[in-house]
């Protein structure tokens, strides 16, 4: 690789300046394949590589402390077109963030459980109002925190691998990552379904809910991440041209119907709903193999997450994506206080018996008055973005 030149540092907070110094000094440790993120510039492209392949790229809080500054340099530098993220291995581009981490750390009293939600939610308004270009190849398991890494950025490209999910309903949390912006502006009611339910989308279908911009064969990605770095000084538009070259190539499932086409008016309907208890009076209703299906697998999420989530929606549908993360920000403390998250994580990623005691265990028994104080600012520990 050639030699780094270091450009001039960036205008930033002063915090976001010491990451940034961070950073350039540590730069020429992260071509090294041991480390957690690998952080390259080849040709005019700033690339991203997300390196841990045992966790399925899980993110942590020290790969955020360095995508967040290397993104922000990049954007400063002129000779820096695009930046494009990806994950090692053939499983995963991102399966979410480090949970376990933080379910330990809010045991020990840890202040990660502040930073990370903090340095995440900085970090995803950082890809949402990148000036460059920004592609992310989802090649893989694309949930949560992965979401959060990709679908604010101009490109997203997904292939036959891709299976994306916002499952954070079914481990006491909620859609976070910038999820109430983005879920509410797909389809009809398609993200609310999606983000209440933790339906699990798979390759071509991500494009067609409107998540996805782009969809290639998972092995022509190492074709397209060359001509993508051979690039010479391209525009947003000839970045997209040659996206869509190698889309319109891509024949994998092309006639295949959309999974969720024979559903849409009964998802339409039934999430369009004011209330969780509206919703499942609806399912109850209709009766449908369909609507009992959803009917159980509601049944299994956090009540609690249930209400703030389809709070969150119904709001971040009318915010700007900083608002949202704001409040997401105030959510995600809220669920730290709370007991489902534990649990959840309890019974989903540590004694895996997939039996988790929600508290409350009942929708009617979440009152307004608590979801109401999820809500609330928390002065000056709020997110500044």
């Amino acid at each position: 690789m050639a030699a780094r030149v270091l450009r001039p540092l960036p205008r930033l907070k002063p915090f976001h300046r010491l990451q940034v110094i961070l950073q350039h000094l540590k730069m020429h440790k992260q071509t090294d394949s041991t480390a957690e993120v690998l952080l390259e510039k080849r040709g005019g492209a700033g690339i991203i590589t997300l390196n841990r392949p045992k966790t399925l790229n899980a993110l942590n809080f020290s790969m955020i402390q360095q995508i967040y500054p290397q993104i922000k340099a990049w954007e400063q530098d002129p000779e820096t077109f695009l930046i494009i993220i990806k994950g090692t291995g053939e499983k995963a581009f991102c399966a979410g963030g480090d949970i376990r981490v933080i379910r330990d750390a809010v045991k020990a009293g840890d202040r990660l459980v502040q930073d990370f939600f903090r340095g995440e939610y900085t970090l995803n308004n950082a890809i949402g109002t990148c000036k460059k270009p920004y592609v992310a190849l989802l090649d893989g398991i694309t949930m949560g925190g992965g979401v959060g890494l990709s679908v604010h950025g101009h490109f997203r490209v997904a292939t036959e691998r891709t299976l994306f999910a916002m499952p954070e309903t079914a481990i006491g949390h909620f859609p976070d990552v910038g999820g109430g912006y983005f879920l509410p502006r797909l389809s009809g009611k398609i993200g609310y379904y999606l983000g209440l339910t933790g339906f699990r989308l798979k390759g071509r279908d991500v494009l067609k809910a409107g998540i996805a911009t782009h969809f290639i064969e998972s092995e022509k990605l190492p074709a397209l991440e060359k001509d993508l770095i051979a690039l010479k000084s391209p525009s947003t538009e000839n970045i997209a041209d040659l996206l869509n070259s190698y889309h319109l190539k891509s024949k994998v499932d092309l006639e295949k119907e959309f999974v969720l086409d024979e559903h849409m008016e009964k998802i339409n309907s039934i999430f369009s709903a004011n209330s969780m208890e509206e919703i499942v009076e609806k399912l109850k209703q209709d009766g449908s193999p369909f609507a009992i299906k959803q009917l159980e697998t509601i049944k299994k999420m956090s009540p609690t997450s249930l209400k703030i989530a389809l709070r969150q929606l119904r709001e971040g549908a009318s915010m700007s994506l900083q608002e949202v993360l704001t409040m997401e920000y105030r959510l995600s403390q809220a669920c730290m206080r709370g007991h489902d998250f534990y649990e959840g994580v309890r019974a989903v990623l540590i004694d895996r018996d997939q039996a988790p005691k929600w508290k409350p265990a009942a929708l009617e028994d979440v009152s307004d008055e608590f979801v109401d104080d999820c809500f609330k600012p928390l002065g000056d520990n709020d997110l500044k973005l």
